[in-house]
């Protein structure tokens, strides 16, 4: 087996996208519409992980506003002109392809991020992840009443956190 590597994300990607999605987040939907919108409205920061020729991964991400969330499972339409940050919408990785391939789309995103003329990174950590998304530089954001409402939707637990591209 190849190691697995990342690669900018094409249309012809969405199938294994949404076959992905839907089995890592049974409980946080989105329709292949909303996941092909993201990759549209963003290719750039949009990629599969791929071992062998096959897809095992993905992760998406786009410019947003600092403190903001968009809804989860709903089409954006359009992007801010005023982003702030690098939003990371969203990575996925099948169980066996997991090790490490966090670390480097991160430092992909990161790189794409600095070279568009943004200093922040931003996510939503669910499942549990937020001890991994430490690990990677970024920090727990306390949300306000708005952040919280909308942090809801993403489950039990989901955390908002930023990273600093100033201090890496």
């Amino acid at each position: 087996m190849s190691k697995p590597h990342w690669r900018a994300a094409h249309a012809s990607d969405l199938p294994a996208i949404s076959a992905i999605a839907a089995r890592i987040h049974p409980d946080l939907p989105e329709s292949p519409e909303v996941l092909a919108e993201k990759m549209r409205l963003y290719p750039d920061g949009c990629r599969v992980l791929v071992a062998d020729d096959e897809v095992t991964g993905y992760g998406l991400s786009h410019p947003w506003k600092q403190h903001r969330i968009p809804p989860l499972g709903a089409l954006l339409a359009r992007l801010p002109g005023d982003a702030d940050c690098l939003y990371i919408h969203d990575v996925a990785v099948l169980p066996d392809f997991r090790g490490g391939v966090l670390r480097a789309y991160v430092s992909d995103i990161q790189e794409l991020a600095r070279a568009s003329g943004i200093a922040m990174l931003a996510l939503v950590s669910v499942y549990a992840t937020r001890p991994v998304w430490q690990r990677l530089g970024f920090r727990p954001i306390t949300a306000d009443a708005q952040l919280r409402t909308k942090l809801a939707s993403y489950g039990e637990g989901a955390t908002y956190m930023l990273r600093d591209l100033a201090t890496v």
